[in-house]
């Protein structure tokens, strides 16, 4: 258990620094008027979609079967042939 105790500063780091953040949150927010936030809510709808186009054509993807597969190869390397040798006669005297 006291292999842990090494968690503690990180941790109490880790919660003060979320307090912290949270009260600062807090003061920066002010009161947005419904008038004024439904207004720019309708200009943003009213305006055009913009559309991007991009210089050079998306590349199509090959669908993935979620198999892995090594591409074949053009010619199977060639393997050496060994010529068959046959053992020498053994004489018995």
């Amino acid at each position: 258990m006291e292999i842990l105790l090494w968690l503690v500063p990180p941790a109490v780091v880790t919660v003060v620094a979320m307090l912290w953040v949270s009260w600062l949150g807090r003061e920066g927010r002010g009161e947005v008027d419904r008038e004024v936030a439904v207004r720019r809510l309708g200009e943003a709808l009213d305006r055009p979609a913009r559309t991007t186009r991009y210089a050079a054509p998306a590349p199509e993807r090959d669908r993935s079967t979620g198999v892995a597969v090594r591409p074949s190869r053009a010619t199977p390397p060639a393997t050496p042939v060994r010529p068959v040798v046959e053992p020498p006669e053994r004489r018995v005297s």
